[in-house]
Order: structure tokens, then C-alpha cells, then sequence
């Protein structure tokens, strides 16, 4: 996956600056209702549940202030990456135990034919593990300021 192509999964209707949500299911639902609104998803509660599901198994965050939430359906047909942000962080059973303040929700349908969807989940888990650019992801005020911070950290700026 180039870094163009990485960067054009990142999309202003599904970003989210400032999470409302005070815990793990409420950042989830939170979600799941910007991909109903923005027409992604028919269908809430199944993609809740899967997210949830996934969850279950163990704790999408990563540690460092990351959080990937991720999953496969049938409720879509391409792949989707929506960005959140909490200020104050929020406990998400992350491995090093610190809040979570950046949120990566990655859904992928169950047949890809391009198959971007475990690069993809490898290349935020990579690319966000630098404190610099989690800190400039931290003061953005604007999909447009998002956008700007990654292409300059990509090089494609």
C-alpha cells in the first residue's frame, strides 16, 4: 500500500475531533452512528455487535495513546477508516495501562479483492507509534490540519 493510497482512506465525514464518549462501548457506538450518518452502513447494530465481538477477544489499543478498533462484515463493500480523537483519554484496556487518545476504526467487507485490510491495520500501528505526530494529531483542528499533518509525515505533502 503506497502512502497516497493510505492517505485517501482518511475522509472529512468520517472524523471525528473530539469524542463524546466516556468508555469503550460509548467510543464504539459513537462510531457506528458517524457510519450510519454518513451513509456507510445500513445497519448499527450488527456492526456494534462485531465491534464489540472483536473487543471481547482483547483490546484493540496498542498502547502509546492508539486505539484500532477493527473488523470484517458484510455491511460494506469497501474498505473504511474513520479517525477519532479524545482529549482527555479514555481507558481502553490499552497493554501499557494509559489512555487511549487516538482512535483508528478500521471495517473491511469479509471479500476484498484489493486485500487492504490487514496492510492497512499494519501501516497505522506503525505510522502512529511516533510521539511527534501523535502530538501534532493531538492539537489539529481540522480535516484539513489532518490531512496536512499526515501528507507532511508520508512525504506526499
Amino acid at each position: 500500500m503506497t502512502d497516497e493510497e493510505f492517505l485517501n482512506l482518511f475522509e472529512e465525514d468520517l472524523c471525528i475531533l473530539e469524542l463524546k464518549a466516556g468508555n469503550k462501548e460509548e467510543v464504539l457506538q459513537e462510531f457506528v452512528d458517524l457510519l450510519y450518518e454518513a451513509k456507510r452502513i445500513i445497519d448499527k447494530e450488527i456492526v456494534l455487535d462485531m465491534l464489540m465481538r472483536r473487543e471481547s477477544l482483547g483490546s484493540t489499543a496498542i498502547g502509546k495513546g492508539i486505539a484500532i478498533p477493527h473488523g470484517r462484515t458484510l455491511m460494506i463493500r469497501k474498505l473504511i477508516i474513520a479517525f477519532g480523537r479524545c482529549q482527555q483519554g479514555l481507558d481502553f484496556d490499552a497493554p501499557d495501562e494509559k489512555p487511549v487518545h487516538l482512535f483508528f476504526l478500521i471495517i473491511a467487507p469479509y471479500q476484498e479483492g484489493q486485500n487492504r485490510y490487514l496492510p492497512t491495520l499494519g501501516k497505522i500501528a506503525q505510522f502512529f507509534r511516533t510521539k511527534r505526530l501523535r502530538e501534532k494529531l493531538l492539537q489539529v483542528s481540522s480535516f484539513e490540519e489532518l490531512q496536512d499533518v499526515l501528507s507532511a509525515e508520508t512525504g506526499s505533502g
